[in-house]
């Protein structure tokens, strides 16, 4: 593969020993810099969903629509999916610590400057633009947090650093729903000034684990940067808004087709410059490229898993928020045990063994999960939630940590945002996808409930409709207002429709269970070959 030659023009060889500190003096402190990255990340998983709680609160005091909200949500998924790649490219320029820092005080300014906005009609611009300059600290934090912690641990003992980074990282996404509805109690705004103190036990941990920070001198590629930003900002703008626009709207097939192109102009043009912002002849490498297959392919599953359990718990169980981020435990708590078994299996076995099982259990465990759904009982589901977030658990550290190990010139910053950007694209895909298979599904079967009940066709499919928009925009159990006979036989028929929904969400999890299915049958091309020592030309 010729990873161990550094490239024409690339800085000489480092020390590779990780425990080198350079210029900082000594060895830096291996705990203290894996807790300083998890508290920096742990600001970013949480904000993935407890924003969502807190929704009907910012709508009432802001006097936002929905349609405003759910920009609100999407600017910061936006720009953290756009800004992905360039981000691990910046630490590997400036420093993977230097970029970490850096990362984590914007997402903080900015996320206190989302609490402190004001009302009137300047809200809604303040709002969503600095949710978006949110996903800009957090595309830079992310891959050089990722980063540090690859470059503090030995390879040999990588795989169960970042298992349990990935793990508790990972599981900290479950509580942003139950913090979410305690702070809300007291006051919206605090689901954003909760990331202060965060930030700041980051910043005073890294600044006391004595990370290295070296950087490689070379010059940044902008026009690059301006194509991938663009590409994927496109690409996944048009999978947002799929549900809202419609699969049939021109604008929905011109943002993400116009999207793909300029990625495609952006691969072209990256082959032929000579310092890219990301050298695309890793994927060369087999391994590297199945890592990166599974890993979309999982994530296709365990990012929509948290949307649509959490609003199927809502929906047809009558759970409350809290309860339903109760639910999500259970496949949390298989998750963070697989995680650390399978972190284990990378280091003495490789990555090959913990994926095939990863992606095999997951498969099942979605399988039989969805098959449980219709029994409207929580007691009843929550071995096979388990054994889905196990087989999640299992295969997301072996392959994400296998990808990074193989960077070329130990570019981990580079490829980090290579393998974080394939996961947000997953996720987006994967959510549009599900997401309109549900509202589909739930508007079918509601409609034929309605028409069982005497309610006339036409009235039928308006009300399954409005049904669907609002039960998987935002989960809520209680039957319609008004009056009239209507009106009446829509809320006697509020337990079918329960069932009605839950069987919606069967093809959901069942359509899970292929995609890990997929990520399974890709996991066997993986040549089994292990990653032992580090690149010489280290950081």
């Amino acid at each position: 593969m010729g990873r161990d030659i550094p490239e024409k023009g690339a800085p000489g060889p480092r020390s590779s020993d990780p425990g080198t500190a350079g210029r900082r003096g000594g060895p830096p402190n291996q705990g203290l810099a894996l807790a300083a990255m998890l508290f920096a990340v742990s600001m970013t998983f949480i904000d993935q969903t407890i924003v969502a709680i807190a929704a009907p609160d910012i709508i009432d005091e802001l006097g936002l629509t929905s349609s405003q909200m759910q920009w609100v949500v999407n600017a910061y998924l936006l720009t953290l999916a756009a800004f992905f790649a360039l981000g691990g490219r910046l630490s590997d320029i400036f420093g993977h610590r230097r970029v970490m820092l850096i990362g984590t005080l914007v997402f903080v300014i900015a996320s206190a400057l989302c609490g402190a906005v004001p009302s009137g009609d300047i809200a809604q611009a303040w709002l969503i633009g600095f949710r978006a300059v949110q996903g800009i600290g957090a595309a830079l934090m992310f891959p050089a947090a990722l980063a540090v912690v690859i470059a503090v641990f030995p390879v040999e003992r990588r795989g169960r650093a970042l298992a349990l980074f990935f793990g508790i990282s990972g599981a900290l996404t479950a509580i942003g729903p139950l913090l979410g509805g305690w702070l809300t109690a007291w006051t919206w705004r605090a689901i954003f000034w909760v990331n202060v103190p965060v930030a700041v036990i980051a910043i005073v941990l890294a600044l006391l684990a004595r990370i290295p920070d070296r950087a490689r001198r070379e010059p940044l590629d902008l026009p690059g940067a301006a194509l991938v930003a663009v590409g994927m900002g496109l690409t996944v703008l048009g999978l947002q808004q799929a549900a809202t626009w419609g699969w049939d709207s021109v604008a929905t097939w011109a943002c993400i087709a116009g999207g793909l192109v300029v990625l495609a102009v952006f691969c072209r043009f990256e082959l032929r410059t000579r310092f890219p912002l990301i050298k695309l002849r890793v994927f060369r490498d087999l391994a590297f490229s199945v890592d990166n297959a599974v890993l979309f392919f999982a994530m296709m599953a365990f990012v929509p898993v948290f949307f649509f359990a959490s609003v199927y718990a809502q929906v047809s169980l009558s759970a409350s928020p809290n309860q339903a981020a109760l639910y999500l435990l259970y496949f949390f708590i298989g998750f963070g045990l697989a995680s650390q078994w399978g972190g284990r299996i990378l280091d003495k076995r490789g990555a090959r063994p913990a994926m095939k099982l990863g992606t095999a259990l997951g498969a099942v465990g979605f399988a039989l999960w969805a098959g449980k759904l219709t029994t409207l009982s929580m007691h009843d589901q929550w071995l096979y939630a388990a054994m889905a977030g196990a087989g999640i658990g299992l295969l997301l550290a072996p392959a994400s940590t296998d990808a990074v190990n193989r960077a070329i010139d130990a570019s981990y910053g580079e490829v980090t945002g290579i393998t974080q950007t394939v996961r947000n694209f997953a996720a987006s895909i994967g959510l549009a996808v599900y997401g309109t298979m549900l509202t589909h599904t739930t508007v079918t079967k509601v409609e034929e409930t309605l028409r069982d009940k005497g309610v006339p066709s036409g009235e039928s499919h308006g009300i399954a409709e409005s049904i669907a928009q609002s039960v998987t925009g935002q989960g809520d159990s209680r039957g319609p207002s008004g009056s009239g006979p209507v009106a009446e036989t829509v809320r006697d028929s509020m337990s079918a429709i329960r069932m009605d929904f839950a069987e919606a969400n069967q093809w959901v999890f069942y359509g899970m269970a292929i995609a890990l299915g997929i990520a399974f049958l890709i996991s066997l091309r993986h040549p089994g070959t292990r990653v032992t020592k580090e690149e010489p030309s280290g950081q």
